[in-house]
């Protein structure tokens, strides 16, 4: 089983990240719990959602320590980072958290998800760079799981996006080859 806190502000793409880790464990015959927690703005406010996967049943949604935290901002970072399992891994965007991170429990990764979005022509897939950095570092799901719930995460009104969010994961898996940083 694995406990995944992923939290920044609203409209980062939390939610979507979480969500389409939920998706891929039932794309892929797993256990999948998505919770979503919201401040109370939607825009700028802090938003968080936990994800359980698990090849067993899930009997709570609810969950203290975290095995991977993933971290859009510092806040949430300072929220959050405490509650970490021994072994585990703190993934950061390191475009907006500039200071030094460390934990005493696991792997500590900032990826400049921002910055990577930017160079691709669009800030808005930032969440995407993320997500594949993490997929990278977890092996959670192959490519094509990810590109056959992204298709139908997306959907025909959509589905404009479909090959910028692939190059944004792309990039995102890149960016960890590149720095020679394994996990799982």
């Amino acid at each position: 089983m694995k406990n995944i806190k992923v939290a920044g502000f609203g409209g980062q793409g939390v939610m979507m990240f979480g969500q389409l880790l939920a998706y891929c464990s039932t794309h892929d015959e797993l256990n999948s719990l998505w919770f979503p927690s919201y401040g109370p703005e939607t825009r700028g406010g802090t938003a968080n959602c936990s994800v359980i996967i698990s090849k067993k049943p899930i009997n709570s949604p609810v969950f203290r320590d975290a095995d991977h935290l993933v971290a859009f901002n510092e806040p949430s970072l300072t929220k959050f980072q405490h509650f970490l399992r021994p072994n585990g891994l703190i993934l950061y965007n390191s475009s907006l958290i500039k200071s030094t991170v460390s934990s005493k429990n696991g792997l500590v990764v900032g990826v400049p998800i921002n910055d990577i979005a930017s160079e691709l022509g669009n800030p808005q897939v930032a969440n995407m760079v993320m997500l594949g950095a993490y997929m990278q570092l977890s092996n959670l799901f192959s490519n094509d799981t990810i590109a056959k719930v992204l298709k139908k995460f997306l959907g025909e009104r959509k589905a404009h996006l479909f090959d910028l969010n692939i190059d944004a994961i792309s990039a995102g898996r890149h960016y960890i080859i590149e720095q020679g940083i394994q996990y799982a």
